[in-house]
Parts: structure tokens; C-alpha cells; sequence
């Protein structure tokens, strides 16, 4: 990485024809030309959620999340990424075992976004990643992207816009 630049971490589970589509979509706009006109230099590491690891989070300046809406809940890959994070990355759990809302990691809070696409609802899949990331030392940086059924011009701008927010705020402080 370049000195002065910043990095952002997209961690997504894209499955189906319509979600690459929108993970598409977003990370067209993390790559958006009028960025670089702005003097925004931001790295895009995109990561499966199989794949990604504390370490990627660690060296990230700012974090978009993609997923489908699975039977109310996240999808088992965006689950397995908490799950096999959730600790390195300063995980904060109360006695009773909920997110306690005050990450043990100090310091500066990790901007973050979030897109869902489900066929029927998407409101369990948002609550749930986004009762973990309460836990986490993250700070929701945009409110999530919530999509039904098929993408069209108004959702793919949506999404377009969400990853180019998210790359301009990785740049704030630097």
C-alpha cells in the first residue's frame, strides 16, 4: 500500500447470480474515477467470507460487509467470518453472553457498511450482523442496503454509492 493511501476490506458472500451482481455494483463504486479526482487513493482488498481473517480486518481503514438474507438469518459464510474473528478483532461479549456495545479493542472505530439481498426479507439478516458488529469495535458508518428480489437502476446506484462512500471514508484522518 501506498503511503497516504488508505485500504478497504470487502467481506461478502455472493452466491447467486443477483448478489454478484450487487457486490458488483459496490465494488464499482469503491473503484468510482471520481474518487481519484478527489485525491481519495484507497486500496480495495475484496475478500470471500470464507476466506477473509482477522488479519485482513486489522490492516483495513474501513469495512464493507455483503451477504444474503438465509432463512432470516445471514449467510453461514458471513457467520463463519464472525465466528473466526470475532475475538482477534476485540470482541466485547457482556456476562450474559449478548454484545456488550463496548468493544475491549481502544482506539478509533473501524467505519463500516453493509448490503443485504433476499428474496423475501432481509430484516433478520441485518439485525443479526448488526448485533455483532455493536460488539466489535466498528462504527456503522451508513445505513445497510436492504434488497429484494431483482436489482434494477435505483438499487444498483444504491449500491454503487454505498462503496464509493465507503472508500471516501476510509480516507478521513489520514
Amino acid at each position: 500500500m501506498a503511503p497516504g493511501s488508505s485500504r478497504l476490506l470487502v467481506v461478502h458472500h455472493s452466491p447467486t447470480r443477483v448478489s454478484r451482481a450487487l457486490t458488483e455494483a459496490v465494488l464499482g463504486g469503491t473503484r468510482d474515477p471520481e474518487l481519484a479526482e478527489l485525491g481519495t487513493d484507497v486500496e480495495v482488498v475484496v475478500r470471500g467470507a470464507l476466506e477473509a481473517t482477522a488479519d485482513d480486518v486489522q490492516a483495513a481503514d474501513g469495512l464493507l460487509l455483503g451477504t444474503t438474507a438465509n432463512f432470516g438469518y445471514m449467510s453461514g459464510a458471513l457467520k463463519h467470518f464472525f465466528d473466526s474473528t470475532f475475538l482477534a478483532l476485540g470482541g466485547a461479549l457482556s456476562d450474559d453472553g449478548q454484545g456488550s456495545g463496548e468493544p475491549a479493542a481502544p482506539g478509533q472505530k473501524l467505519p463500516f457498511g453493509l448490503w443485504v439481498h433476499g428474496r423475501y426479507d432481509t430484516t433478520g439478516a441485518t439485525r443479526s450482523v448488526l448485533s455483532i458488529t455493536q460488539a466489535l469495535p466498528w462504527r456503522q458508518a451508513v445505513a445497510p442496503l436492504e434488497v429484494l428480489g431483482d436489482l434494477d437502476e435505483a438499487v444498483t446506484a444504491a449500491a454503487h454509492d454505498l462503496g464509493a462512500t465507503l472508500a471516501a471514508l476510509t480516507t478521513e484522518g489520514r
